[in-house]
């Protein structure tokens, strides 16, 4: 039948050259993954930004974007782990989707060269679709290359060791996470710096091309040493996929059970509507079956955490763009907040291992892992409404923007001379070579009044839009050639905005003749300026007298150093949460099952990510605090959920079951044997009288026919 007994033929592992008492094609792998982890993180880390300040996409598209990707992620791994078990095994999987996963990383710092589609070397690409297009497939590579070898690279690792290597196998493991935190830590270090630098062959950019380029190359170095690796490998033939086979038992069991219930019975509780199926399956298996969906049925509010805990890379990310990144002589980029998280995991999982856990058990709480987890959940709720009380504070120093079918508008006088100004309905004074102070907001055409009969309509261009209205004189200004880190910004009266990601911005003003004056200007995380050339201005040593800055937006005043708080009891839940998950589904899966819940598990980072689109989308808030409110909200209601369903949860332990159905196989097999014995009995007898019928019908033949 579907899962008849059969007697497996275990091939020897090959025995490999080791180094104190490891196999060498250990430190193939270990290396592999630590440049392939290097690879995702760091690319990751800037791509949030990547969408909003190159795409130009929105905060709220850039989001859902952001975690449609992880999503696929952490849904790939099924494919992956089907692939590999049921048709080319672990080894041809990492290396095939490998390379699809380095040429996804290929595209991607392809799609970011600006130049490649900015024919007029404005520095703009001009056709921001290729690029759109371009990202999107080089993002879908990816994730169906990380998702796809997730599932396979620990496994493969762990089947280099004999089955006499537990300790050495066990140490491994560690190692092996170790190097996918360093390639955290690293990435997230390395890659928002790579961003910020300028790079370009026509113009000078944000160096995202940079910053995506590296991770590809690492990607490439990590096929390169795994493959290198090849000949000291144990590699498993594919043995089918128990994930599949699961879900056929299911099945057949839903089967089963309506036949003998029938929908209209009795309705049974999860675990009791598989007994029947022990007319027609093991009973080993079933008991096995009964245990995953016991499991699986806690990962339910499980998604809800990791809708919380993938928001680090977007929306806190996000928040940090609107924050004061000065460290002194340090400066932290947005992107490179995320640090904090692998660098609090190095810190927080020792101490709880060594110092929290053993004096909450010498105090003599019963701090079951369903508890940790449960207060794991907590932490992260906790975590954002320190986030919302952030965002609150940030929310007061920030301008106000026009909506969408508003415009602002700031008002300069570059004539020499006081001006008297009436916009509409709004009345103020310019002194020579000022401005008002704030963006005045329109939402319809108004007049424009600067004396007795000056009157000039001024029409809003879309909406939520900054407009500066400058006053002059009819004479225009001679033409000067201004250029920021060697991007052209202006050759007439008014240049467009600029962005510099640079403390101290460095303008060259340059003169029909070549002659140049060199301007450095101090500016401040989100701060906005407009700088004027007065008619005075003349080439020299004090050229910078002849130049006047106007401050458009205040700069962030609101320090990044207080996310740290919110890092720390979203990182402190993730330890609680996170290892102790992995834990407690490791010792509650059946020996053969153990790859079923791990697919289960990445399972819920997905639909957590899924979560987060639903409700960004569904409950458009207009302010960022009240969404951070509410996702905490929604945890804490699922934290409560799932501490109601811990506390009726029964704990197994699978080997001993599986022990005592070993210990019960000989007499099965005994009475087995017994009815095969009473069967054949009972045939042969049967076959003796349907002889003696036979021949008795020949002799009556004969008699009929004399």
């Amino acid at each position: 039948f579907l899962f008849a007994d059969k007697e497996e033929i275990k091939k020897p592992k090959k025995q490999c050259a080791t180094v104190l008492g490891y196999p060498i094609s250990i430190f193939f792998i270990v290396v592999n993954e630590f440049c392939e982890r290097f690879s995702y993180y760091g690319m990751r880390a800037v791509l949030v930004l990547y969408f909003k300040y190159f795409l130009k996409w929105d905060d709220d598209f850039a989001t859902t974007i952001y975690h449609t990707f992880v999503a696929l992620c952490y849904l790939t791994p099924i494919l992956g782990a089907i692939v590999a078990d049921s048709w080319l095994g672990k080894f041809k999987t990492i290396v095939y989707l490998s390379i699809v996963y380095a040429l996804g990383q290929v595209v991607m710092a392809v799609s970011a060269i600006h130049d490649i589609t900015d024919a007029n070397r404005d520095g703009t690409p001009d056709n921001m679709g290729f690029h759109i297009a371009l990202s999107m497939v080089g993002l879908l590579l990816i994730a169906l290359g990380t998702g796809g070898i997730k599932p396979c690279v620990a496994a493969f690792g762990g089947d280099q060791f004999a089955d006499d290597q537990e300790k050495q196998r066990s140490t491994f493991f560690s190692i092996f996470y170790l190097s996918i935190n360093a390639g955290s830590l690293l990435s997230t270090i390395i890659t928002p710096m790579l961003r910020a630098q300028e790079c370009g062959i026509h113009s000078q950019q944000k160096c995202y091309p940079l910053a995506f380029g590296v991770p590809a190359a690492l990607m490439v170095v990590a096929l390169i040493v795994f493959i290198i690796g090849s000949g000291m490998y144990n590699k498993t033939a594919p043995q089918g996929n128990i994930l599949v086979k699961v879900c056929k038992c299911i099945g057949l069991l839903n089967t089963v059970h309506s036949k003998f219930t029938g929908w209209t019975g009795q309705r049974r509780n999860m675990t009791q509507w598989l007994n029947p199926a022990h007319l027609v399956l093991q009973k080993l298996l079933i008991a096995q079956v009964k245990m995953v969906l016991k499991v699986l049925f806690l990962y339910i509010p499980l998604p809800m955490f990791w809708a919380l805990f993938d928001q680090q890379g977007s929306r806190w990310t996000l928040q940090a763009t609107t924050m004061d990144g000065n460290f002194g002589a340090l400066v932290i980029q947005p992107d490179q907040m995320q640090t904090v998280n692998p660098i609090l995991i190095l810190i927080l999982v020792p101490i709880m291992d060594s110092v929290i856990y053993p004096l909450i058990s010498k105090c003599k709480l019963n701090f079951t892992p369903l508890k940790r987890m449960t207060v794991g959940m907590f932490f992260a709720a906790l975590a954002f409404v320190a986030a919302a009380l952030v965002q609150m504070q940030i929310d007061k120093t920030l301008p106000t923007f026009p909506s969408s079918t508003e415009g602002q508008v700031k008002f300069l006088n570059v004539v020499n001379r006081t001006l008297d100004v009436q916009a509409g309905t709004n009345e103020f004074t310019l002194e020579p070579y000022t401005a008002n102070n704030d963006y005045l907001t329109f939402d319809q055409t108004f007049d424009l009044n600067l004396g007795p009969g000056i009157s000039y309509p001024i029409s809003l261009q879309d909406g939520n839009r900054s407009t500066r209205v400058i006053i002059q004189d009819g004479d225009v200004p001679r033409t000067l050639f201004v250029s920021i880190r060697y991007y052209n910004i202006t050759t007439s009266l008014c240049s467009n905005w600029c962005f510099s990601c640079y403390v101290s911005a460095h303008f060259k003003i340059v003169n029909d003749a070549g002659v140049e004056c060199i301007y450095s200007q101090e500016l401040g995380f989100g701060s906005s300026y407009t700088l004027l050339i007065l008619p005075n201005f003349t080439f020299g040593e004090y050229c910078h007298q002849g130049i006047k800055q106007v401050l458009d937006i205040e700069p962030n005043t609101f320090h990044m150093a207080w996310q740290i708080p919110q890092y720390f009891l979203m990182t402190a839940g993730e330890v609680v949460f996170s290892v102790t998950g992995l834990e407690f589904s490791y010792s509650q899966a059946p020996s053969n099952m153990k790859s079923v819940l791990q697919a289960g598990w990445l399972l819920t980072v997905a639909v957590g990510n899924i979560i987060v689109l639903i409700v960004a989308e569904a409950a458009k808030l207009p302010d960022q605090w009240a969404e951070y409110i509410l996702f905490a909200s929604l945890l804490v209601l699922v934290c409560i959920i799932f501490a109601i369903m811990a506390y009726f949860y029964t704990y197994t332990d699978p080997a001993k079951i599986e022990a005592e159905f070993s210990r019960n196989e000989p007499e099965d097999k005994k009475r087995k044997s017994l009815e095969m014995s009473r069967k054949d009995s009972l045939e042969q007898s049967k076959e003796r009288r349907e002889s003696s019928d036979s021949s008795s019908d020949e002799d009556e033949c004969k008699q009929t026919k004399i």
